[in-house]
């Protein structure tokens, strides 16, 4: 009896489906399902357990770095860091405002955990370009104008801003424009434009209007810096006619470009 031809042979491969693919696309079994969403949830579980209420992530050390004035205790008790509670259920938002609430010298600050078992903070305090007399007192001014501290010695090195607005029309039409706040910050962009060779000596910055501002030296030496702008031009030409004219003792520098000086 003869057997099957090849063309029958060929029809019979391509219907019988193959073997091994058919094995790999079968769905998984229930009970391999079952074990796998046993073992995530046990795993889920374990996670929320080791983060929540296991002892070995919990918050034991506050460290604090980048103090100058302020000491690490101060920090410390101002960011009031909850120990002993869940690491990663500190709250460093939280952290941060009330850092930047109770202690406005810190200008920046950076709350980190450090894993497993601490809180890191970095902080940035504000430095003084100016400071103004109240009383007995001084109140520290930064470089945006804003009134941080008051201590009562005088940093070295930091001059004094005195608003001296004087009752002519022209002055009072500047503080009524401008606003006392606004005439601070002019102070400090002039605080910030001076030369360090004259800052090291500069005394006082007077500010009578938006545009009449200047600067008292050591020895009496006084320089009419007018407004804030074009402070870079106004520090070179400061600069250039100190040098020119090492004995003078007053500096006309509100125009740049037609500077003078006078007095011997």
């Amino acid at each position: 009896m003869a057997g099957p031809t090849t063309a029958e042979r060929g029809e019979r491969q391509q219907e019988s489906p193959d073997p091994p693919l058919a094995r790999r696309l079968r769905p998984p079994k229930l009970r391999t399902i079952i074990i796998l969403a046993v073992v995530l949830v046990l795993l889920g579980a374990g996670s929320v357990w080791l983060l929540y209420g296991s002892q070995w992530l919990r918050v034991e050390r506050v460290s604090v770095s980048g103090t100058r004035v302020l000491t690490p205790e101060q920090v410390r008790e101002a960011a009031a860091v909850p120990v002993g509670a869940p690491l990663i259920s500190v709250g460093t938002d939280e952290i941060e405002a009330r850092l930047r609430r109770k202690l406005p010298r810190i200008d920046a600050v950076d709350v980190v955990r450090s894993w497993p078992h601490g809180i890191a903070l970095k902080v940035t305090e504000r430095t003084p370009v100016l400071i103004v007399q109240k009383g007995g007192n001084f109140v520290e001014v930064d470089d945006e104008g804003v009134r941080f501290a008051t201590v009562s010695e005088a940093p070295k090195g930091v001059p004094a801003l005195e608003l001296s607005v004087s009752r002519s029309s022209s002055a009072a039409a500047s503080l009524r424009r401008f606003g006392e706040a606004r005439l601070v910050r002019e102070a400090v962009r002039v605080a910030d434009a001076i030369p360090s060779a004259v800052a090291r000596d500069t005394r006082t910055v007077k500010v009578r209007s938006y545009d009449d501002i200047s600067l008292e030296l050591s020895g009496g030496r006084i320089v009419a810096w007018g407004s804030g702008e074009k402070g870079a031009a106004k520090a070179r030409t400061l600069t250039a006619l100190m040098k020119a004219s090492p004995d003078a003792r007053h500096f006309d520098v509100s125009v740049p470009t037609a500077p003078a000086s006078a007095g011997s």
